[in-house]
């Protein structure tokens, strides 16, 4: 079963709507020089897992408080057997959130077609031109837009994330993320934290003003009905 490295007990801000606690799985095939996981993402083996008990007796110990379970990471669908995981928080009548970026668009399909996920929230690093560029990787953009229209076409709820990193994403590219994303209803913009970024250039560079973040933010309320904010308060 895929193993968990972290456990956030409760977790408001993570499944908006729900009580609920967060679930860190390891290993990711980004590289995003602005992540803050580096653990996760490089050094997974270096944490320890969560075992099976405690989590099963975590689970059990929240029956009638808990409504909800985000899997993040890393990368959760790197896992193929992540749906067992699913199955068991699922047998516990919990609904399940899914973190992704997009790289795994036929497990996600198959996660869908088996009802064992309620919530989808993917990552849009950049305007195709920089996804590469945020990513630290080669990317395939017919992946990243195939599992876009996966999440549209499911009728899941959803939520498209983009961190406001300059020199990676600028006021000039919230319309280029919504062509991506045509037909998207929620979009979240969020600030980006220099602080143990994994790229050491981006540990040393200056976050968006509140002024240009929520400019930025008031450009995508011209594509998206529904327009979040995380990280900067008006």
């Amino acid at each position: 079963m895929v193993e968990i490295k972290g456990i956030e007990k409760f977790a408001p801000k993570d499944f908006p709507g729900f009580v609920s606690a967060t679930f860190f799985v390891g290993g990711c095939n980004f590289r995003c020089p602005f992540c803050h996981n580096a653990d996760l993402v490089i050094r997974p083996d270096s944490l320890a897992d969560f075992p099976m008990d405690y989590v099963l007796a975590f689970l059990d110990s929240r029956v009638g408080w808990l409504e909800g379970i985000c899997i993040t990471g890393g990368e959760p669908l790197l896992h193929a057997d992540i749906d067992v995981l699913l199955q068991v928080i699922k047998d516990r009548d919990l609904l399940v959130k899914i973190d992704t970026n997009g790289t795994a668009p036929d497990l996600l399909n198959r996660l869908i077609a088996g009802r064992l996920v309620d919530h989808i929230a993917m990552d849009i690093k950049s305007t195709p031109e920089k996804y590469e560029k945020a990513a630290g990787v080669a990317v395939d953009m017919k992946t990243i837009r195939r599992c876009i229209d996966i999440i549209l076409e499911s009728g899941l709820p959803h939520t498209f994330r983009t961190t406001a990193v300059p020199g990676l994403v600028h006021k000039e590219d919230i319309a280029a993320i919504a062509e991506l994303l045509k037909g998207a209803r929620v979009f979240q913009l969020q600030q980006f934290y220099p602080e143990g970024a994994l790229d050491a250039a981006y540990r040393k560079m200056e976050p968006y003003t509140p002024e240009i973040f929520f400019e930025m933010a008031a450009e995508a309320k011209m594509f998206f009905e529904d327009v979040r904010t995380e990280g900067v308060s008006p």
